[in-house]
């Protein structure tokens, strides 16, 4: 009988610090992660993409520098 009422004062013990400790609080997700993304069309191959990963160019759009350099030539 004593182990057992041994055992109950444990737990106990063990769930009071387990719970009388305040939560930590959580990290921001980074501010570029929330929601949803506009997405964009590539003007050479047409692949749709987020904004923020994408080539901007004077007239257009792209998905890689690749593909910028073969829609627009440079002089």
């Amino acid at each position: 009988m004593k182990y057992l009422i041994l055992i109950g004062v444990v737990v106990g013990l063990i769930w009071w610090i387990k719970f009388s400790r305040p939560a930590k609080p959580s990290a921001p997700a980074a501010e570029a992660d929330n929601g949803p993304q506009p997405m964009v069309r590539c003007a050479h191959c047409g692949l749709h993409l987020p904004q923020n990963e994408a080539i901007d160019s004077a007239n257009a759009v792209y998905c890689s520098q690749a593909h910028r350099d073969l829609a627009e030539p440079r002089a």
